[in-house]
């Protein structure tokens, strides 16, 4: 006789949403990546745009070259939008845009695509059906990411306006995703993180009740439709009370600070990356377990798990993830979702007395700084002051100095390097994918064509409109959505909103910063070759040497170049770091005016090909080609090969991870440009 047992099969929760970060070269290429992984089982679409789709610029912008398409999708105008989402129904979507100073303007094509699509439904009904997410966390883009475009009080201004318009007409939308992912990347501490996250969401939710565009009524909705976009580090059990602390002091200050009574609306909704700044380019067969650990942490604990997840793939500190990468990375979380038993618990964590006592002294950490940042009068002053932005920088430097030192293990990069080949990067060209060359001049025929065929008057009346609109406090919104169906581009929406709220730049952090402490010996080291190859250079007077650390493009990803001035000072060096977004010939003036003995170039957007020899042609033009360039990025070596060939005097990738070795390598060629013994 058979055995049956009657007990039931356990019930699993529903997984969370399994996204991947995706988008590049053209609207078109886009969407057959998206189809793509939606057949593989993606459930949601996570947008990645290119630079100057993030900073309001049109290709055919002088800022935008070499930056059209590289690390995310170019979209210009309304048609674009259109391409992007071609053949995929918005209102059975989840799309997470990942957007923040064009946000306001990126919605807003999506809707009218919304509508588009279903022109049988009235309008009302289709936005009560969208879901997703914009990013439009203003306040972060001034600390790590860069692609800000108005100041503080402007910008919060347009996140205010989107919030409750989405609140009062897209219901399902999140219109803000407060984002510590970026933060992380930049050096945060776990305190730091949950401090400067939590802060910036009080600040969003001040504005929006201080601008009185939703009523008292529906402000619990505002707080119900704020979520988060984390970052988790390999540090799994230390993230995964991370997010408990997260989730205990939101359920606070909801409560005591905006007196929201309905749990459901106090709920922390998060979603999550997983880290990229612990991702190498030494064995990066490694990242494969590091992005594992790193789900752990944000999908162990019930209480406080992610509602979405995407991952990187393997190789993204080698370049542009391929289709196939990303699959691997999706299967990851299938594998955790589907075939283990974890969704069949309740949390595994609750009454462990070790993860209580490290929650609560993140909280307790936590609270005490963002106390300190409150007393400054919030998150924008501290911003202003540059007070964030200093902290992060000295967090990011005490890190590197710590993997430096050995002190911080990172397996294959510090310790155990030494490897058999491996199969995945014997050809590390074709290991990662490359964006289309002709993506700068597909998007500019795009533009060139859109012109032609929209109707001019309609266009210069709805941005006539929009500058009108924003010199008072009427939500912008409408505005924006009349410009999107009129045809405006990126570029003008964004041009428009600069002639009446100005332009910003943003505290570098890097004079404030606390460098190395206590020098060893190969610091001691560089400090004397550059004291005595400036008293060389220089004659009986002495002198220092002056470097010019230069970010050329759009790319914001500003930490490698604040690090690089913060050693190069703690080195000896006079430092010139003017922050981000430079054209060459801003960068070439500086050195001209500084009289420098070396430039060095941070470029992480894929745009090193065009940018570095636009600048060693400038060079050449003002007679200072004699003065060596050094270039820092994520850069093939075949491209690593090709600018070395084209007069730069060394290339540095991420496995170049010692600092002090870089200096000791500008150091010896400046030597040799200047014909001293080395």
């Amino acid at each position: 006789m058979s055995d049956k047992s009657t007990t039931p099969a356990p019930v699993k929760d529903r997984p969370w949403v399994m996204r991947t970060y995706a988008g590049h070269s053209s609207a078109a290429e886009s969407n057959k990546l998206y189809r793509g992984n939606l057949a593989k089982g993606q459930t949601g679409l996570s947008v990645a745009f290119d630079l100057p789709t993030q900073t309001g610029y049109d290709p055919d912008s002088p800022l935008a070259r070499g930056e059209v398409g590289k690390v995310g999708v170019p979209i210009q105008h309304l048609g674009e939008m259109r391409r992007l989402f071609e053949d995929i129904p918005l209102v059975e979507m989840n799309t997470s845009m990942t957007i923040n100073a064009t946000a306001m303007w990126l919605l807003a094509l999506y809707q009218v695509v919304a509508e588009e699509q279903n022109p049988d439904v009235a309008p009302q009904d289709v936005h009560a059906r969208l879901a997703g997410t914009t990013q439009n966390d203003i306040i972060k883009e001034y600390l790590s990411r860069g692609t800000y475009v108005f100041p503080p009080e402007h910008s919060l201004r347009l996140t205010a306006d989107t919030i409750a318009y989405t609140v009062n007409n897209i219901p399902k939308w999140n219109p803000i995703n407060i984002c510590s992912y970026h933060l992380q990347e930049a050096g945060a501490t776990p305190t730091q993180e949950l401090a400067f996250a939590l802060c910036t969401a009080i600040a969003v939710l001040d504005a929006v009740k201080d601008a009185g565009q939703v009523s008292d009524e529906d402000f619990e909705k505002v707080v119900g439709r704020i979520s988060f976009f984390v970052n988790a580090g390999v540090r799994f059990v230390e993230e995964m009370c991370k997010m408990r602390a997260f989730v205990e002091l939101w359920d606070e200050i909801t409560r005591e600070r905006y007196g929201v009574t309905d749990e459901k609306m106090r709920r922390f909704r998060y979603g999550v990356q997983v880290n990229s700044l612990g991702l190498t380019e030494a064995q990066p067969e490694n990242n494969v377990q590091r992005i594992v650990l790193e789900m752990l942490g944000v999908t162990l604990s019930k209480n406080a798990r992610a509602r979405a997840v995407q991952l990187p793939a393997w190789n993204e500190a080698l370049g542009l993830p391929r289709p196939w990468d990303q699959q691997w990375s999706l299967r990851l979380q299938q594998v955790l979702a589907f075939e283990s038993d974890l969704l069949e618990y309740d949390d595994i964590f609750d009454g462990s007395h070790v993860v209580e006592a490290k929650v609560n002294q993140l909280i307790a950490d936590a609270r005490a700084e963002m106390d300190r940042i409150q007393a400054m009068g919030g998150a924008v002053a501290a911003v202003d002051s540059g007070y964030m932005k200093q902290e992060l920088v000295s967090s990011h430097a005490a890190r590197r100095a710590r993997i430096e030192s050995g002190e911080e293990i990172v397996v294959g990069l510090n310790k155990f390097e030494t490897t058999a080949e491996s199969p995945l990067t014997a050809d590390l060209d074709g290991a990662i994918q490359t964006a289309d060359p002709e993506a700068e001049r597909t998007a500019i025929a795009s533009l060139t064509s859109w012109k032609a065929e929209r109707d001019e008057a309609a266009v210069a009346a709805a941005l006539a409109k929009l500058a009108a609109d924003a010199k008072t406090d009427v939500n912008l919104m409408a505005a924006t959505l009349d410009a999107a169906r009129a045809g405006a581009t990126t570029g003008e929406w964004a041009g428009t909103l600069r002639e009446v709220f100005g332009e910003f730049r943003a505290p570098t952090g890097v004079a404030g910063a606390v460098g190395v402490v206590e020098a060893g010996a190969e610091l001691t080291a560089v400090r004397d070759a550059v004291k005595a190859t400036g008293d060389e250079l220089a004659g009986a007077a002495g002198g220092r040497l002056r470097l010019l650390v230069g970010k050329p493009g759009l790319d914001g990803h500003s930490n490698g170049a604040e690090q690089v001035a913060v050693r190069a000072r703690d080195a000896g060096f006079e430092v010139i770091y003017q922050g981000i977004r430079l054209t060459p010939e801003q960068i070439v003036a500086a050195a001209v005016a500084e009289d420098v003995h070396c430039v060095g170039l941070s470029i992480l957007s894929g745009s090193h090909m065009e940018l570095v020899p636009d600048v060693l042609d400038l060079m050449k033009a003002q007679g200072i080609s004699d003065i060596p360039v050094i270039v820092g990025g994520i850069i093939p070596d075949s491209d690593g090969k090709k600018l070395v060939e084209l007069g730069v005097a060394a290339v540095f990738t991420p496995k170049d991870f010692s600092l002090t070795q870089a200096m000791a390598g500008i150091v010896t060629a400046i030597r040799k440009a200047n014909g001293l013994a080395v």
